[in-house]
């Protein structure tokens, strides 16, 4: 019976992107550097914001005293901006309502910097019972750290518990914890990344997500 359930962050509850678009091309402007399209944002994110801005800025550049001022200069951004159009998608509060009242333990467990992590989910997703981002401490995702830290904190174990994310990713995190899990369609991959890292389960919309959680949580 699956008891515990661990979602992804960005692309999966929360659509980011214009967001970190708007702070990545703010650091590259003030840099003079060519600016980046908002589906070039999405086939950045997933790895954590350092890769992200390593991706963007000219390759060149990367291991440079000019990468950290960009660095720096989208951290300092985001900090501000972060939620100036960052929002769940829709559907996401009511399902995360239901699975809570189904009596599911929740977790968050992302590759988003904890200060930014925290900050958004305290505020738009006070079902959640524990946050984990991104830390100097401890590997992201794929690595499963995250994923057994929000496991012991919450008192479940791997076998009782599913991860839910929109990106390989995720896919592979959940592999790597021992853990089944749920691709979703709505983020920033396709289907096809999602199959072929082999997702237990590929759902369409929020309310699929809510009907099978619940499905696997009474089987």
């Amino acid at each position: 019976m699956i008891d515990t359930i661990i979602f992804d962050l960005d692309g999966t509850l929360l659509n980011t992107l214009e967001d970190l678009m708007d702070s990545v091309n703010y650091a590259l402007e003030r840099q003079g550097f060519p600016l980046r399209s908002l589906e070039e944002i999405r086939s950045f994110v997933g790895n954590g914001i350092r890769l992200l801005v390593e991706r963007a800025v000219p390759q060149e550049v990367v291991g440079t005293d000019t990468f950290e001022i960009c660095f720096k200069d989208f951290n300092d951004y985001y900090k501000v901006h972060m939620e100036d159009k960052t929002a769940p998608y829709e559907g996401i509060n009511e399902m995360l309502r239901s699975v809570k009242n189904a009596g599911f333990k929740t977790a968050i467990v992302t590759n988003k910097v904890d200060y930014a992590a925290q900050e958004l989910c305290n505020r738009l997703f006070p079902e959640i019972d524990l946050v984990v981002g991104s830390v100097d401490d401890r590997p992201n995702k794929p690595a499963p750290d995250g994923a057994f830290y929000a496991i012991d904190t919450l008192g479940s174990v791997a076998e009782n518990t599913i991860f839910v994310g929109d990106a390989d990713t995720d896919i592979l995190t959940a592999k790597n914890a021992g853990l089944k899990s749920i691709g979703v369609l709505w983020g920033f991959r396709d289907r096809e990344i999602i199959e072929a890292e082999g997702a237990e389960y590929i759902v369409e919309t929020v309310n699929d997500l809510e009907k099978l959680l619940i499905c696997l949580k009474n089987s």
